[in-house]
């Protein structure tokens, strides 16, 4: 049995990551039903923007914190 995660769940940079990325895919969904391209790619341009938080803010101390 694998032991369990202390810090799973528990990273501000992970959640904040995740919570950009997924408004970004809400936003490109929407673009894509409602065919506007514009906003089809401000949601990728999210994605990428959560993408590129997440490590960020893990290096800048928000990330996982050592047990």
């Amino acid at each position: 049995m694998q032991e369990p995660h202390e810090s799973h769940g528990h990273s501000v940079a992970a959640w904040t990551g995740v919570l950009i990325m997924l408004v970004g895919f809400t936003v490109g969904t929407l673009g894509i039903w409602f065919d506007q391209n514009i906003v089809t790619w401000v949601g990728v341009v999210a994605i990428v923007v959560g993408a590129i938080a997440w490590p960020a803010l893990a290096r800048l101390g928000f990330g996982p914190k050592a047990h």
